[in-house]
């Protein structure tokens, strides 16, 4: 069974098809490398995962089960979204990280966050700290944290390491890495074509709206 299924799914704009008859199977563990140039729906596709959107025609599937059956915030335990810009709110980092605790009535983890942060290489001083004082690829990693804290079955990232100096590109991708190992599904947004081969055992090309191939690699 597929985790995540699209079935001829179209979505337009005042009658303008950004994306059309798009059919995927997603798998559990599955590392999909999404390529493909500027304009051609690549963010519009992850916009559809993630309920940011709703397709004109066709059905997503989740668990075999349509995505109408889904609320969006339950749909987004299973499915988080890093964008290419973090999009930080509030004062500081623990604003942002007690965040998703908050909307989900749930009780402060403050040992499972620390744990994230060690993970991406960041000491616990980081929670105090204002977001205006961090660099971008700081950002990036409590961006992905955020994302993280309760533990989605699939990640979507758009382009998350295209900003990012080689050593916070190396951080993120070894988590990434793990988290792929340890059974979570990415969807991976890169124009680094060594990046898609190195971690995805498949690669979607998507151009003008159609997806063109879904390559097997590995």
């Amino acid at each position: 069974m597929a985790l995540l299924k699209f079935e001829n799914v179209s979505y337009a704009v005042n009658n303008r098809y950004i994306l059309k008859n798009i059919y995927l199977e997603v798998n559990h563990r599955d590392f999909i490398s999404v390529v493909g140039p500027s304009g051609s729906g690549k963010s519009t596709f992850f916009r559809l995962c993630s309920q940011l959107v709703s397709p004109t025609n066709g059905n997503i599937f989740y668990k075999n089960m349509p995505y109408t059956k889904y609320g969006p915030i339950e749909w987004r335990r299973q499915i988080a979204y890093c964008f290419q810009t973090p999009s930080l709110f509030g004062d500081t980092v623990m604003d942002n990280l007690k965040f998703p605790f908050f909307i989900r009535n749930k009780k402060l983890d403050l040992s499972m966050i620390k744990e994230l942060l060690k993970n991406f290489k960041m000491s616990s001083e980081y929670l105090s700290r204002s977001i205006d004082n961090l660099s971008g690829g700081e950002k990036q990693r409590i961006a992905l944290i955020r994302a993280l804290i309760f533990n989605p079955e699939i990640l979507l990232l758009d382009e998350v390491t295209s900003a990012l100096d080689e050593k916070n590109t190396l951080i993120v991708e070894d988590v990434i890495k793990s988290l792929n190992d340890s059974g979570t599904t990415i969807l991976w947004i890169t124009h680094n074509s060594e990046q898609s081969k190195k971690y995805a055992n498949k690669i979607l090309s998507i151009e003008n709206g159609k997806f063109n191939s879904l390559e097997v690699i590995k």
